[in-house]
């Protein structure tokens, strides 16, 4: 296959009080990029455990292509505790198997007939995949349609200046929810603007194609040079919120790169969210309405 659609970074399970759920934002993303009819490819590591083999077979069930090597470490794993006020804490354990993504020929190979990835901070923390990372966006073809989407993703205390830095000088596209603009504007130091003049801010100063805006309930935004799209946040009765920004992701680069435009790309993002937002879980099968 050529010109596929890479997620790269965590594989791991959220282990909830009522069981576990496979999660990891790259899988949610190239889960949904397939459903939306191009090649894919989740890029992780898990470890030689139970949890590790459950995770590939969950995945070669779903039809999702994957690289994902086996490390002599732990497969990685979320305790999801949730408090009196109902409000989830979660302790991301570390040393595990996605923070050892060891790079190789096979990815290399990968990288090489890569059109569009995405990759986040949280897989980061660790040298080892943040070198894998790196490495692997230098492989990729350097022609003016690739995609490089850095979705920021913050997670508890697993990222600093100096790594968010570095991505978004590598991504070409940039998203970022609204929380996650306010805690950047206030360490790059321009915390006095509204958030969408920070927002043209990281566009001309990254240099980025776009910058996808996601904030909540109050709708969306991508910006481009020059123009803005927004979409309201349609209201729906929500099972969970879990996937739901990598749905959206994944709807809008599959979108792009199939021609369409970013207001038609942003509309579609929109639409796709909400429905995963009606379904328990990060990957339930899209209707033929958003896929076709």
């Amino acid at each position: 296959m050529n010109d596929i659609v890479v997620g790269m970074g965590e594989a791991l399970w959220d282990v909830l009080p009522e069981g576990k759920k496979i999660g990891g934002a790259p899988a949610n993303f190239a889960y949904h990029v397939s459903q939306f009819g191009l090649p894919s490819c989740v890029v992780s590591a898990v470890g030689d455990d139970a949890l590790g083999k459950e995770i590939i077979e969950n995945f070669t069930s779903k039809g999702l292509n994957q690289l994902i090597a086996e490390v002599p470490y732990p497969t990685g794993t979320v305790q999801v505790e949730i408090d009196q006020a109902g409000v989830p804490q979660y302790e991301i354990k570390e040393n595990v198997a996605w923070d050892n993504i060891p790079y190789t020929e096979n990815l290399e190979s990968l990288a090489k007939k890569t059109k569009a990835v995405c990759f986040g901070s949280l897989a980061q923390r660790n040298v080892v995949s943040r070198n894998t990372i790196n490495r692997f966006l230098d492989a990729m073809p350097k022609d003016e349609d690739s995609l490089v989407v850095f979705d920021m993703n913050l997670r508890q205390g697993f990222y600093n200046k100096e790594i968010l830095c570095n991505s978004m000088k590598r991504c070409n596209i940039l998203k970022i929810n609204d929380e996650e603009l306010i805690t950047i504007s206030r360490m790059f130091g321009y915390p006095g603007i509204d958030l969408q003049d920070k927002c043209w801010i990281l566009l001309g100063k990254y240099n980025l194609k776009m910058l996808i805006l996601t904030c909540g309930i109050n709708g969306s935004y991508v910006f481009t040079p020059g123009n803005v799209s927004f979409q309201p946040t349609p209201k729906v009765d929500v099972a969970d919120t879990v996937g739901a920004g990598d749905s959206f992701t994944a709807a809008f680069i599959s979108s792009i790169l199939k021609g369409k435009s970013v207001t038609e790309s942003h509309s579609l993002a929109v639409q796709t969210s909400a429905f995963v937002c009606t379904k328990k879980g990060a990957m339930p099968i899209l209707p033929p309405q958003l896929t076709d």
